[in-house]
């Protein structure tokens, strides 16, 4: 029996998770979706944080992926850390058996491990609620997204989860973002 395997991204797998990425996203008016692009950018950048881009492996073959690279939140005078989820990606003929809310699970299982407290994104709000994601602009988090209303939203991870909302400011994202 093949099992789903769910660990971070090694060297090995940056082809493969090109593919992934441009199987997901693609689009007839683009050669290669941003991003694949948006991803190579952020491996190269202070952003990147190793442990946290998870590949799921399927029979061998990677299948899935899910990236949380480092955002800055500024508030009042003083700025604190938060990831960014994304992009969440699984290569078209293995899509909705779960393995994009296994790899999902996965990254954000890894960023708890490693303490850290907040993550945004903007995605579908019916998945990521599943995973305890609500509307960002309802704890006073700001982005060049956040006009979008619901698909902006937030997760206050455990253990720094005490149930309050992160002080309000806006997310700032690393310079590869501006691109997508």
């Amino acid at each position: 029996m093949t099992t789903l395997r769910l660990r971070p991204e090694d060297p090995a797998d940056e082809e493969p998770v090109a593919r992934v990425l441009a199987g997901a996203f693609a689009r007839p008016d683009v050669a290669a979706p941003p991003e694949v692009r948006l991803v190579d950018e952020l491996r190269h950048s202070d952003a990147w944080i190793p442990e946290l881009a998870m590949v799921a492996e399927y029979g061998g073959e990677v299948v899935g992926y899910a990236l949380l690279s480092r955002v800055r939140v500024r508030a009042d005078d003083a700025a604190f850390p938060a990831l960014a989820l994304g992009p969440v990606a699984v290569a078209p003929h293995r899509q909705r058996i779960g393995h994009g809310t296994a790899v999902v699970q996965a990254a954000l299982d890894a960023a708890t491990e490693l303490d850290e407290g907040l993550v945004v994104v903007l995605g579908a709000p019916t998945f990521y609620r599943r995973f305890g994601f609500t509307r960002a602009d309802r704890m006073g988090l700001t982005s060049p997204w956040s006009g979008l209303g619901e698909p902006w939203q937030a997760l206050v991870l455990p253990p720094s989860g005490t149930g309050e909302d992160p002080p309000p400011g806006e997310v700032v994202f690393p310079s590869p973002w501006s691109k997508v």
